[in-house]
């Protein structure tokens, strides 16, 4: 997956917009083709913020929980190494690509947006990983180890997404700044880590805080 090609579909949005590898302060570990903010030399335009309303580009931001859920799994890959691994909601693929760093026998990155699975193989290639691609949660493979999701739970309409987390795979790991109380007595807390959307997006600090989760063993 070309560079170029990631360039293209950010234009969608941003007419200036481009990628540039970056290491995001909460997993430095890992590069990214990640959107370049030193393309933008004032506020949006009108048409542009419409744009990015209308179809943002998840992809091209790493998110504070991918960053805290990639580095917890390279700090701790005894989770998943050996293991067949699909990361939910895949975006940039961080977490992918820290599943395939952490020695997972092989990595699934599942995502409806076709640009975001395109990042995410363009940034597994970049760290010298290989990664599956599903566009479709109801056609992942058979047989899953253990399930990640990140940054998953702003809907409260997904919260039904934790039990079938559950039952897709005997282990979840999930990480999570919006929710201070997930509901389910299955998800055990491991840890909680401060950090921020990279590049930054200012977002409230309340949502900086990321709690990483387990369920099963």
């Amino acid at each position: 997956m070309s560079v170029e090609c990631l360039n293209q579909h950010l234009r969608k949005t941003l007419t200036q917009g481009r990628v540039a590898v970056s290491r995001p302060a909460g997993c430095q570990r890992i590069a990214l083709y990640l959107f370049d903010p030193m393309v933008l030399e004032g506020p949006l335009s009108h048409e542009e913020a419409q744009a990015v309303v209308a179809e943002p580009a998840y992809w091209s931001f790493c998110w504070a929980s991918g960053q805290v859920l990639a580095s917890w799994i390279l700090d701790n890959p005894q989770w998943v190494a050996g293991k067949r691994v699909l990361d939910f909601g895949s975006g940039s693929g961080i977490v992918a690509v820290a599943a395939a760093l952490a020695g997972a026998s092989e990595v699934i990155a599942c995502d409806v947006d076709p640009a975001a699975l395109n990042a995410a193989q363009a940034n597994a290639e970049l760290n010298g990983v290989s990664i599956t691609l599903c566009n479709d949660w109801e056609s992942r493979p058979d047989g899953l180890d253990v399930v990640t999701a990140a940054d998953v739970l702003y809907d409260p309409e997904n919260r039904p997404l934790l039990q079938v987390f559950r039952k897709a795979a005997p282990r979840v790991l999930l990480a999570d700044s919006r929710m201070k109380v997930l509901g389910d007595n299955a998800y055990r807390e491991q840890t909680t880590v401060e950090a921020r959307t990279w590049p930054d997006l200012n977002e409230f600090e309340e949502f900086n805080r990321v709690r990483i989760y387990l369920a099963g063993e």
